[in-house]
C-alpha cells in the first residue's frame, strides 16, 4: 500500500546535484503551479474540504499551504544570496494550516499567488551562478542548508502535495 503521507517518499538529498539534476529541479518547480491547477480542477467544495488522508490536511489546506512554504523558501533564497549565512526563522506549518485563510479562502487565490511567486522565484532562480548555489542559510532545526539542497527540497516539495491530491482523487475516482 502506497503511505498516505509521503506517496511520492520522503525528501533524500544526496547532492550535490549534477547540471542535469539541478535543471530536473528547476523544471519541477516552474511546473508546480500548472500541476496543483491540474490536480484540483473540477473539483466540489466538499472535495477540497475532504482531508487527503485520515488525520491530514483538508484539499484546501494542501493548496493554501503550497504557497504559504514556497513564499518562505522564496525568502530563504534571498536571504542566502544577499546575507552570510543567515539564520532563518522556521514557522509553524501545522498552524498556519488551522488559521481561518486557510480554512475558507478560495483555493483560487492562493493558485494565483503561487503562480505569481513561481514567476518571480524562477527569474531569481535563473540568475544564479555557480557559485551561488553553494551559499547557505542557518535553519535552527535542520542545521546549515545550501540553496542547491533548499532547491532540491522544494522541487521534491511540490510534486508531493500535488501527490497528495491526485493520489485521493485516485482512491476516491474523482
Amino acid at each position: 500500500m502506497t503511505d498516505l503521507q509521503y506517496p511520492i517518499g520522503k525528501f533524500h538529498f544526496a547532492g550535490p546535484l549534477t547540471e542535469d539534476q539541478k535543471q530536473t529541479c528547476l523544471t519541477d518547480i516552474s511546473q508546480t503551479p500548472a500541476n496543483l491547477r491540474a490536480a484540483v480542477t473540477g473539483l466540489s467544495e466538499q472535495q477540497l474540504d475532504t482531508p487527503y488522508r485520515p488525520g491530514g490536511w483538508t484539499i484546501r489546506q494542501v493548496v493554501h499551504h503550497v504557497p504559504d512554504s514556497h513564499l518562505n523558501a522564496y525568502v530563504r533564497f534571498k536571504l542566502a544570496l544577499t546575507e552570510e549565512e543567515p539564520t532563518i526563522k522556521p514557522y509553524a506549518e501545522d498552524r498556519w494550516a488551522v488559521l481561518a485563510d486557510s480554512q475558507s479562502t478560495p483555493i483560487e487565490v492562493s493558485l494565483m499567488l503561487l503562480e505569481a511567486l513561481h514567476t518571480r522565484w524562477m527569474r531569481l532562480l535563473g540568475s544564479l551562478a555557480a557559485a551561488d548555489w553553494k551559499r547557505t542559510f542557518r535553519h535552527p532545526e535542520l542545521g546549515v542548508v545550501s540553496l542547491e539542497k533548499n532547491l532540491a527540497l522544494y522541487a521534491w516539495h511540490g510534486r508531493h502535495h500535488v501527490a497528495h491530491v491526485t493520489s485521493l482523487r485516485v482512491r476516491n475516482g474523482w
